[in-house]
C-alpha cells in the first residue's frame, strides 16, 4: 500500500522513532496526523514534519481519550504506535507499580488505540506496533519489561489473525540513537552504546531513522502481515 494520498495516524509523532516516521511519510505525499500529550512538542514537530500535517492532543493511556481523538480524524488507512512511558526494575523488587509499569505504559496504550481506531480503520487499514528486542532477548534486571515486548508481539500476531484483510505488524527496536540517548550524559551513552555494540551481531547502535524506516515498510507493504520486524544491528542473535 502506497502511503501518499492516504491518512497515517502515528501516536507519539512528536519526537524519536514516530517523528521520523511522520517527516518521511509527509514526504510521500501521505496525510499524517500525529497525537502526543504535549501540545508544545507537538507544535513543534508539525513545524519539522509540514506538508500540511496535523497534531491532536491525546493521553494514550486513556481510552475514552483515544476515542475521542479517533472521532476527530475520521478514516485511518494506517496507524503506527511507538509512543510510551514507563519505568523497569528487577523482579525481585516489592513494588507492584514498578512491575506494572511497562504494561500501563507502553502495552495497553497501543492495545487500546487499536480497539479505539477500529471503527474508522480502513478496510485495507495497515497497522504497526511497537515492542522491543528485550522481548525476545532479555536484559537482567527488567523482567516486567521483557514480558511486555513479548505481548505485544503476541498481540500484533493475535490481532493480524482477527482483524485480515487490514494488516498488523510489530517493529522490535533495541536501543536507538536518539532523543532519548543524546539527552543523557556522555559518558553514560557511550559506555551503554558500547555495550550494545559489543553484543550485537553488528557492532553497532541502530538509529531512529532505521527503525523508523522499518516501520514504514511495514506499513506501505502489502504482502507483510503477522511479522516482527528486530532494527536491533542482530542483538537479538548473539
Amino acid at each position: 500500500m502506497s502511503l501518499a494520498a492516504k491518512t497515517l495516524v502515528i501516536i507519539g509523532g512528536s519526537s524519536g522513532i514516530g517523528l521520523r516516521a511522520a517527516r518521511r511519510a509527509a514526504a510521500q505525499g501521505a496525510r499524517v496526523v500525529i497525537g502526543g500529550r504535549d501540545p508544545q512538542r507537538l507544535q513543534r514537530a508539525l513545524q519539522e514534519i509540514g506538508h500540511d500535517a496535523r497534531a491532536l492532543q491525546v493521553d494514550a493511556t486513556s481510552a475514552e481519550a483515544l476515542r475521542a481523538f479517533f472521532a476527530a480524524i475520521g478514516t485511518v488507512d494506517a496507524l503506527f504506535t511507538p509512543g510510551a512511558s514507563y519505568r523497569v526494575g528487577p523482579f525481585a523488587a516489592d513494588d507492584t507499580a514498578l512491575a506494572h509499569s511497562p504494561f500501563d505504559g507502553k502495552f495497553w496504550p497501543q492495545y487500546q488505540a487499536v480497539h479505539a481506531a477500529l471503527p474508522y480503520l480502513a478496510a485495507d487499514a495497515a497497522i504497526v506496533l511497537v515492542a522491543g528486542a528485550a522481548g525476545a532477548r532479555p536484559v537482567n534486571g527488567a523482567a516486567a519489561y521483557a514480558a511486555c515486548n513479548s505481548a505485544i508481539e503476541g498481540l500484533g500476531r493475535a490481532l493480524a489473525t482477527e482483524l485480515a484483510p487490514r494488516r498488523v505488524n510489530v517493529i522490535s527496536p533495541g536501543t536507538l540513537d536518539g532523543e532519548l540517548w543524546q539527552g543523557r550524559p556522555a559518558a553514560v551513552r557511550e559506555a551503554a552504546f558500547q555495550h550494545y555494540a559489543d553484543v550485537s551481531l553488528l557492532r553497532r547502535v541502530a538509529s531512529v531513522e532505521d527503525a523508523a524506516d522499518a516501520a514504514l515498510f511495514l506499513l506501505g507493504n502489502p504482502a507483510m502481515t503477522g511479522s516482527t520486524l528486530y532494527p536491533d544491528s542482530g542483538y537479538v542473535l548473539r
